[in-house]
């Protein structure tokens, strides 16, 4: 039997104001839907699987995406 060892993307949380966390991957990749955007809380799992199918991603590489912006967002927060 093996034991499975979770790893960061497995734990992924929404965290922060999604709403203009969604803006900002929509500004960034137009080719996702206000659909794929939908978020409801504790069902990441959809919300990820959506956005791996539009931007044909692996699961870890949207979430970095997501933290990336998140990031970015904090940024321009932070400047107005």
């Amino acid at each position: 039997m093996q034991n499975k060892v979770n790893k960061p993307e497995d734990d992924f949380k929404v965290v922060g104001d999604w709403e203009a966390q969604s803006r900002i991957l929509k500004e960034k990749f137009p080719q996702l839907t206000k659909a794929d955007l939908i978020y409801e809380k504790d069902h990441e799992a959809d919300l990820l699987e959506r956005i791996q199918k539009r931007l044909n991603k692996k699961r870890v590489e949207v979430i970095n995406i997501i933290r990336k912006g998140l990031s970015i967002g904090e940024r321009r927060v932070a400047r107005l």
